[in-house]
């Protein structure tokens, strides 16, 4: 089975296709791994929505997600993790990127509003000076607590080591 999805684009694609749809519209970017999609990311995904017409979602690639959290992650592919982002009526588009940070995508979207969950302080926000100096603004988002990736992964491990 292939992950394709009308949603998921490539950078170039996804430039031409704001280009597009954009005009009048309030863009929104987030951005992460979203290893194991949980309730705190679709939380956070619909909130972001709220903030504009449009939200964009840089997905870290694999290498990237490897660089970042370690070796054993991730756990899922990100063909899937894109399809499963794109399946999300909050979700306008999904973007990949292969850098650690997705400043470089940032710069391409020039998003109005940037957004990430309450865990980055709005001045560690990786981009968040392109979006201020276009008269944008960034945005750090409370997290459900409790509701992390990490904290997914413990409960399986302890579910499934217990005896």
């Amino acid at each position: 089975m292939t992950f394709e999805h009308e949603k998921i684009l490539p950078r170039e694609a996804l430039v031409a296709a704001l280009a597009r749809v954009r005009p009048g519209r309030t863009v929104v970017f987030t951005n992460g791994c979203f290893d194991l999609l949980h309730a705190g990311h679709v939380d956070v995904l619909t909130r972001a929505r709220t903030l504009g017409d449009l939200l964009v979602v840089g997905l870290n690639d694999d290498a990237s997600v490897v660089r970042l959290k370690g070796a054993r992650r991730p756990i899922t592919p990100v063909a899937e993790r894109a399809y499963v982002l794109a399946g999300l009526a909050c979700v306008d588009f999904v973007s990949p990127f292969a850098e650690d940070t997705p400043l470089e995508l940032i710069e391409a979207v020039l998003p109005d509003v940037l957004v990430k969950g309450g865990d980055w302080p709005v001045s560690a926000i990786v981009g968040g000076d392109v979006v201020t100096a276009r008269g944008g603004r960034v945005a750090s988002l409370p997290l459900a607590p409790g509701l992390s990736t990490t904290a997914v992964i413990e409960r399986i491990i302890a579910r499934y080591t217990a005896s």
